[in-house]
């Protein structure tokens, strides 16, 4: 049965928020696609919830401009659902904060908040079924979520070094420039990082890429481009980059395998999704490495790479939340190819 919402141009509103850019979708009623828009980073820890909401506006202007929709007044929303999949968004309470913070701006009539790892699990997912999975995304950060058909959920804080976690773009950088620096001043043993590193970046030295980054020369915002030249130093057999990237693989194993554990479901049959930049860049030795390591651990589980959009399990989530038909998310999928 459908969920009634007051008219409106779109059935959905969906959003997905990463620190780096926020993509969105305004969805008919069918699953059908009407416009789309973009922005940046989603970072209300760093920028708080109003300003970080704001980023996320532009966005919805954009997709509503490209729609033709008129100019948003009170009572007459975009769409009838709002399903926001965001970044930060790690404790309950802070999914509540924003839910609040964009129901506010009379985007939809309704509004649904996700942290971001809920877009990969739906996306991954097939049909209109009530979602069961666990998904794992390594992007920038790290993060896990599982889920069953009755709404229970296993998930992690992942707000960094304090609950545990470890890994994702930023903190390979950081690990393999570690490693790169104690490799050049004598502390720790060679790797062929030394020289890869700075030389991303037309230096010479590991010494003068500290430097950089330290005096600001060098925006710290670009040790992304980093996490490429690991993998690559990696497979050509370095020891030490190589340690890096099992410690990755293993990371992501621990975590698909204690959502699952959670969950009930280490010896059922079951989807384990991989999303995010650095496991759908498809590194064998890294999803390598996981496939085996959760074959040990859950050797029923079903390994995938997520390479749709998440703003596509946005949309799928909030065509769930309307009770939409299955033709309509069969719609939205072929969209997003």
């Amino acid at each position: 049965m459908g969920v009634n919402r007051p008219a409106a141009p779109a059935a959905v509103l969906a959003v997905d928020a990463g620190n780096s850019k926020t993509d969105v979708a305004l969805i008919a009623a069918d699953g059908a696609v009407l416009a789309a828009g973009r922005s940046g980073g989603f970072q209300p820890p760093r920028d708080g919830v109003e300003a970080a909401v704001d980023v996320l506006g532009r966005a919805v202007a954009e997709a509503a401009e490209a729609a033709g929709l008129p100019p948003l007044r009170p009572g007459s929303p975009y769409a009838g659902q709002v399903a926001a999949c965001l970044s930060n968004a790690d404790f309950p309470v802070e999914e509540r904060r924003l839910a609040d913070a964009i129901g506010a701006r009379g985007w939809g009539a309704a509004t649904l908040v996700r942290n971001d790892t809920f877009a990969v699990l739906r996306a991954g997912l097939p049909g209109a079924a009530a979602p069961r999975g666990v998904a794992v995304v390594c992007g920038a950060g790290i993060n896990c979520v599982g889920m069953l058909p009755d709404g229970r959920t296993a998930r992690f804080p992942a707000v960094g070094t304090i609950s545990g976690d470890w890994g994702g773009g930023g903190g390979l950088a950081e690990e393999a420039l570690w490693w790169a620096a104690r490799a050049e001043d004598g502390r720790g043993g060679p790797t062929e990082l030394a020289v890869a590193l700075p030389a991303r970046f037309g230096l010479g030295s590991m010494g003068e890429l500290i430097e950089a980054l330290h005096l600001g020369s060098l925006g710290r915002r670009r040790l992304h481009e980093l996490v490429p030249v690991l993998f690559a130093v990696a497979a050509a057999g370095d020891p030490v980059a190589s340690a890096i990237v099992e410690r990755q693989a293993d990371e992501v194993v621990a975590l698909a395998s204690v959502a699952l554990g959670r969950l009930g479901l280490l010896a059922e049959e079951v989807p384990v999704l991989l999303g995010g930049s650095v496991l759908t860049a498809g590194h064998p030795q890294l999803n390598g490495r996981i496939v085996a390591g959760l074959a040990q651990r859950a050797p029923r589980a079903r390994v995938s790479v997520v390479s749709a959009p998440p703003v596509l399990g946005a949309g799928l989530l909030g065509l769930d939340a309307l009770g939409s038909p299955p033709g309509a998310h069969g719609k939205l999928r072929a969209h997003f190819g």
